[in-house]
């Protein structure tokens, strides 16, 4: 990794604290680390960071808000950790910003795991091909009044520029890639993960829903709809694929 990668750990707890810096130091990381939601967010915005670890249960600002704030200043990738199993905070997690999610205990492999798949991803400030799907040579991709610059990582929608995190643009991107083929939600998990989308490792249904969760951010920031899908056709109980041309 390059010398450029900040990772920053929010956590209260002294111990789970430590445990993510060994982590992160050993991905590679140069690590800092706050222990409240506060301090987490005035750190992401002195340090610029690659990627965050996101404590749920925070002191003074619970996790959901401080990811809230910090998508208004950063791209970075940002991984919930959460001692609480339940589906709504993790789709809560998902909604306010965060990339991924782990549940505590955790492994430390499977954190270091997650990390490295998302790294593998390039920054919006830092154009990378992508393993798992190269791009083609054909940079620029134009769609119903979207253009998608792969290269410059740009969605621009009717001439307005969108504002998307890492996660949604590479959900777009590999809609767009695969044209009227439909990308079920395990290959665009394994495509998150940086996996080929044949194979990989185990998918689950929690898996699958963070995808649809992250569609629907996507949607939303797109403007389109379900009903009348511009961009986005839910093929049901599949996944996705592109809408057809209205050109």
């Amino acid at each position: 990794m390059s010398e450029s990668r900040v990772g920053l750990v929010i956590e209260d707890d002294e111990d789970i604290r430590g445990l993510v810096r060994v982590v992160l130091a050993q991905a590679g990381f140069d690590v800092h680390a706050a222990s409240t939601g506060s301090e987490g967010v005035e750190a992401a915005k002195r340090l610029n960071p690659a990627v965050i670890t996101l404590d749920l249960g925070l002191p003074d600002i619970d996790g959901f808000e401080v990811a809230r704030q910090i998508r208004q200043f950063s791209d970075a990738y940002i991984v919930m950790l959460t001692a609480r199993a339940e589906e709504l905070d993790t789709l809560i997690g998902l909604e306010s910003g965060a990339d991924d999610y782990l549940t505590k205990p955790f492994r430390p492999r499977e954190l270091r795991a997650r990390v490295a798949a998302m790294m593998r991803r390039p920054r919006s400030d830092s154009p990378a091909s992508e393993p798992a799907a190269a791009p083609s040579s054909e940079q620029l991709i134009v769609h119903n009044g979207l253009e998608l610059s792969y290269e410059a990582r740009t969605v621009v929608v009717d001439g307005v520029e969108l504002n998307l995190t890492r996660t949604e643009f590479t959900l777009l991107y590999s809609l767009l890639e695969a044209g009227r083929r439909v990308r079920t939600k395990s290959e665009l998990v394994r495509r998150l993960r940086d996996e080929p989308y044949d194979v990989g490792g185990y998918i689950s249904d929690a898996d699958e829903r963070s995808v649809e969760v992250h569609m629907g951010n996507l949607r939303k920031k797109l403007g389109d709809t379900p009903q009348n899908p511009r961009w986005l056709q839910t093929v049901r109980g599949i996944g996705y694929r592109l809408a057809p041309s209205q050109e």
